[in-house]
């Protein structure tokens, strides 16, 4: 299973540990990494576009992301058609962003969290299924919001968006 993993320089350490740890842990995971390579600044939407986009093509099966908080690489990943990316602080929120809502993208906020956490909850988020169900009618409502919403902006175009 490939999994595309990426960060921005808040998140580039944490990054480097959970990569170390999926590529010699976890059935050596095919690891994709998107970046960033150093503490040098960078923008995160630039990674976190570039992750969901591997999610959403499916070259990648599910996706990591990283940022300082984890808000801006979260609202970054969810603008992509098909994602689900859940910001998790907790083991129990990697458990149930899976079970309930099939999150395909897990989002850590490195300067909140300790690592030894994030690597729990990285495995948690991986060998957590869907559990369907009761879930999928919900999980189909997101999907179909997201198609409307798509379906608008196309009509609108570009030139149609306007400010407040």
């Amino acid at each position: 299973m490939k999994i595309a993993l990426g960060a921005d320089h808040a998140g580039y350490r944490l990054k480097e540990k959970i990569a170390g740890h999926l590529k010699n842990n976890r059935d050596k995971q095919d690891v994709v990494d998107f970046g960033t390579n150093s503490e040098d600044s960078v923008d995160y939407p630039d990674i976190g576009i570039r992750v969901a986009q591997a999610v959403q093509n499916g070259d990648c099966r599910y996706g990591i992301l990283l940022c300082g908080t984890g808000i801006g690489m979260s609202i970054t990943a969810n603008k992509i058609h098909g994602i689900r990316a859940a910001l998790c602080f907790t083991a129990d929120m990697a458990r149930l962003c899976r079970e309930h809502n099939d999150a395909n993208i897990l989002v850590l906020g490195a300067r909140v969290i300790e690592p030894e956490i994030a690597i729990e909850m990285v495995d948690i988020f991986l060998t957590t299924e869907f559990a369907g169900k009761r879930h999928e009618k919900r999980i189909k409502k997101i999907a179909e919001l997201e198609d409307i919403n798509l379906n608008e902006s196309a009509k609108q175009g570009l030139n149609g968006l306007s400010g407040c």
